[in-house]
């Protein structure tokens, strides 16, 4: 049966739908020898659908759902073209082909989910079900006037964005540590709302991801989602009894 191109890709863990149309703008995949286009219908029973040299196979196999504390210094993407180091190296030993939902910055930290399932990543990334997500943020300056002004609304992209919580975690005279709650996701967000309070960020962690929390996952370190995870997200990040 055909579908999109987008949705093929995603279901057999090759990326986000997302970030399946950028490698089809890019000119990444080949469908039946000819550069693909965004929306062209595929059925891999009959067409050959090539991934940057790389022949997807008709069978999709066992869907898998693991979440990563990604250090720094590593690209959250699954390749790439000036050969740094991405969070694919720290997930090679899973043993099925992941793709990483969403994104950290190479200097942020914390959890980072994986999966071959495009409809789970797909919930977890658009907008509409604004998945909330908490960071803790380390600064240095006046911690408790930028909590003030954390609980706040910014304009960043063109865009009015405010924190679903703001929690001083702890201060002294030169920095604290402050948690931040928010369910967009524009580039660099924490950052940049840190900056205009007047902080500057030393470091930041992402802890968790809607009911999804990173508790005490070594760094580095990987785990599979239990099957509760799995369908909290599911079904919009509700508790399952």
């Amino acid at each position: 049966m055909s579908d999109r191109l987008q949705k093929v890709m995603s279901q057999h863990g090759v990326a986000s739908r997302r970030q399946a149309e950028k490698l089809i703008a890019e000119g990444r995949v080949m469908v039946n020898g000819t550069v693909a286009t965004i929306g062209q219908s595929v059925d891999l029973a009959h067409d050959e659908v090539v991934v940057d040299g790389v022949t997807l196979t008709a069978t999709t196999g066992e869907l898998i759902y693991l979440m990563l504390n990604k250090p720094c210094g590593f690209l959250s993407t699954v390749r790439d073209d000036r050969d740094r180091r991405t969070v694919m190296s720290l997930v090679s030993d899973v043993g099925v082909r992941v793709f990483p939902v969403g994104r950290l910055d190479l200097d942020t930290e914390g959890l980072l989910l994986f999966t071959n399932d495009g409809d789970f990543a797909n919930i977890l990334m658009h907008p509409s079900f604004e998945v909330e997500k908490t960071y803790e943020v380390h600064v240095v300056g006046d911690a408790r006037q930028a909590f003030k002004l954390l609980r706040g609304s910014f304009e960043i992209d063109d865009r009015v964005v405010q924190a679903v919580n703001v929690e001083l975690v702890s201060y002294s005279e030169h920095g604290g540590v402050i948690r931040i709650t928010i369910k967009e996701g524009r580039n660099r967000q924490i950052r940049r709302m840190c900056s205009r309070c007047g902080v500057s960020v030393r470091s930041l962690k992402r802890v968790s991801i809607g009911l999804l929390n990173l508790g005490e996952l070594e760094l580095g370190k990987w785990r599979f989602l239990s099957e509760n995870e799995v369908k909290g997200v599911a079904h919009g990040n509700k508790p399952i009894l």
